[in-house]
């Protein structure tokens, strides 16, 4: 089981920033150590597979996400793609074609996937290379986010969500190493505590139930996007965006980057205050808005 664990990140490094958008879907192949593990995978038990479909499913996403930090899986898509690879592993463990078939069935469905849940990668992605330059995320580092969303780490209300908060969530693990009531939600996998997997429009973020809200570079950058995109889900963006709004307890504060223009100008001014920061060198503002009541 380990083996096959390892052959999956090795076969996504195999394939890695390859343009599965092209026509030409040959250019992704199975790696000659994942043809040589197939005639094991008829021997794994159900509760094995199981585990190994949703390892594979989080990979996938995670490298997906790696290529361009804008793609967006929600929990359907997440179900799709689990779909995929139960199929997969079915066609390998009873094999009536050749291992190049199934392969190629494969990654046609991750194709036709990735793009019934993101048409704009066949815009951007239809014409390019055969490789392509992934749009990365960065995390920064705890330090470079209290300073940037302007955070008093000795004055917070409790307790505090991050949005976005990152792979390695170092924001949350710095607060909950002051004794700060903390959680973190982002599309990865986790096993701290702290951490939640969860597609932030999603996330059930209740009502009046935060003291601070937190998210540098992710929720607002990403509704920028897709406000910017014919097909972009701004409408639900919106919404998420008043769920937050409307999740936080009275005097609780949403600090955030970069700020939203657009929408904060139509806020209730008697329900919600906003405070802008502008930032040295950088084009974009931090926001701060309180819920007055």
């Amino acid at each position: 089981m380990d083996r096959l664990i390892k052959n999956i990140d090795k076969q996504i490094l195999f394939n890695q920033d390859k343009n599965i958008v092209l026509n030409n879907i040959d250019l992704f192949q199975f790696s000659e150590e994942t043809i040589d593990s197939i005639s094991g995978i008829n021997k794994l038990s159900p509760d094995s597979k199981t585990l190994l479909i949703d390892y594979a499913t989080d990979k996938a996403i995670e490298e997906f996400c790696r290529v361009n930090q804008y793609y967006s899986f929600n929990s359907k898509a997440k179900s799709d793609l689990k779909k995929i690879y139960l199929e997969l592993l079915d066609s390998c463990s009873n094999l009536t074609v050749s291992v190049e078939t199934v392969s190629k069935k494969h990654y046609n469905k991750l194709k036709k996937w990735l793009l019934n849940n993101n048409p704009f990668a066949e815009k951007v992605y239809a014409t390019a290379g055969k490789k392509i330059n992934p749009v990365a995320c960065s995390e920064y580092s705890q330090g470079l986010q209290i300073d940037l969303l302007k955070i008093d780490t000795t004055n917070l209300t409790q307790p505090v969500l991050d949005i976005g908060c990152g792979k390695n969530g170092y924001l949350v693990k710095y607060l909950a190493n002051q004794g700060i009531d903390v959680r973190g939600i982002d599309r990865f996998s986790f096993s701290n505590p702290n951490f939640v997997t969860a597609d932030w429009l999603e996330y059930k973020y209740e009502t009046k139930k935060w003291g601070t809200i937190i998210s540098n570079l992710g929720f607002t950058n990403h509704f920028n996007h897709h406000n910017l995109r014919e097909d972009g889900k701004y409408i639900e963006y919106a919404k998420t965006f008043m769920n937050i709004l409307h999740s936080l307890k009275i005097g609780g504060k949403f600090h955030y980057a970069p700020d939203l223009p657009f929408i904060e100008k139509y806020l209730n001014d008697s329900q919600f205050s906003i405070e802008k920061h502008e930032l040295e060198e950088i084009e974009f503002r931090t926001t701060i808005i309180t819920r007055l009541k």
